[in-house]
């Protein structure tokens, strides 16, 4: 009997929300996080946790054989773009090896669970216009191609059902401040705490990015497996690029707080693509997928989020 639906990356943004999708229709979800990395969030009763290195070929194999799940999310990786130029092994070994090691142990243990792959936009060429499936690709930083990578060992994995998602910029609660709009509502509610002068330190604000709300983002994993193609990619998007200006003046506005806006050098990436907006044709008709949450409500969510994480009331 198949056991619970699995997710590789649990404890990550995009793993953990995806946990609490699952767990509205599933009494238990198999849960993976790396030892040592982030803590397992809080408030998930379902959700059964194992700590497994994916770079450890035996654990993995271990894991699976002991879960036999129904289905594989595999959420799993490195994630961090502007890291990836300082160190390109570590998102290759990661993502691509460990990736393989989670399609080895499908294969050992005899299953024939599908297995998702949440690949990325940033396996694309960069262009202007709204990029689809069949676009070119030619990643522009050594973090999209170590997803490239992983996504083509993972469709020609032909004994496994592998599906394949290319998840565009999502944001929300718990979402490191690595990232452009965390960082920006992390320094507002610290401004707001009285624990940093109310200054906020911002890189690139002209570059324009399509983003969905995470909450968004992880409903689409399960019907693209449900519905969608194996080894077909998906795009999940909201199929509108903003700008980061516009969304940092969004976050400013919802605090009352004075607060001034710097340039800071050390946050320009080396290669910072200037639009990047995605087609979600594909997955609408297919899956029948739709984002259905607003920019204004993720950004104030994720603002939330941080005044939560500081102790500070909303609306100061």
């Amino acid at each position: 009997m198949p056991g619970p639906p699995l997710v590789t990356g649990g404890a990550g943004f995009a793993g953990s929300h995806l946990i609490d999708h699952l767990l509205e229709r599933e009494p238990v979800v198999a849960a993976w996080s790396h030892a040592g990395g982030r803590a397992a969030p809080a408030g998930q009763p379902g959700a059964q946790w194992s700590a497994v290195d994916l770079l450890d070929r035996d654990a993995v194999r271990q894991a699976v054989a002991a879960v036999r799940p129904s289905v594989i999310y595999h959420t799993g990786g490195v994630a961090h773009v502007g890291n990836s130029w300082t160190d390109p092994v570590q998102p290759l070994r990661v993502n691509v090896l460990g990736t393989h090691h989670v399609i080895d142990a499908v294969r050992a243990a005899g299953l024939t669970c599908p297995v998702l792959v949440t690949g990325s936009a940033l396996v694309y060429r960069p262009s202007s216009e709204p990029i689809a499936e069949d676009s070119p690709l030619a990643p522009a930083d050594p973090y999209g191609f170590s997803k490239l990578a992983q996504e083509t060992l993972a469709v020609h994995a032909a004994d496994v059902p592998v599906f394949v998602a290319r998840p565009f910029n999502h944001a929300g609660p718990r979402q490191s401040d690595a990232y452009v709009t965390s960082s920006f509502a992390r320094q507002i509610a610290e401004i707001e705490a009285g624990r940093r002068e109310p200054v906020l330190r911002v890189g690139n604000l002209e570059a324009r990015r399509d983003i969905t709300d995470v909450r968004d983002t992880v409903r689409a994993y399960p019907l693209i497996v449900a519905r969608g193609g194996p080894r077909r990619p998906y795009n999940v998007c909201s199929g509108h690029a903003y700008c980061v200006r516009d969304l940092l003046h969004t976050l400013v506005g919802m605090s009352s707080i004075a607060i001034r806006i710097e340039i800071d050098p050390a946050r320009l990436r080396p290669s910072d693509i200037p639009t990047l907006n995605g087609s979600r044709e594909r997955i609408a008709a297919e899956t029948g997928w739709q984002p259905r949450i607003p920019i204004d409500r993720t950004l104030a969510d994720l603002l939330s989020y941080w005044r939560g994480r500081t102790g500070t009331a909303p609306g100061v």
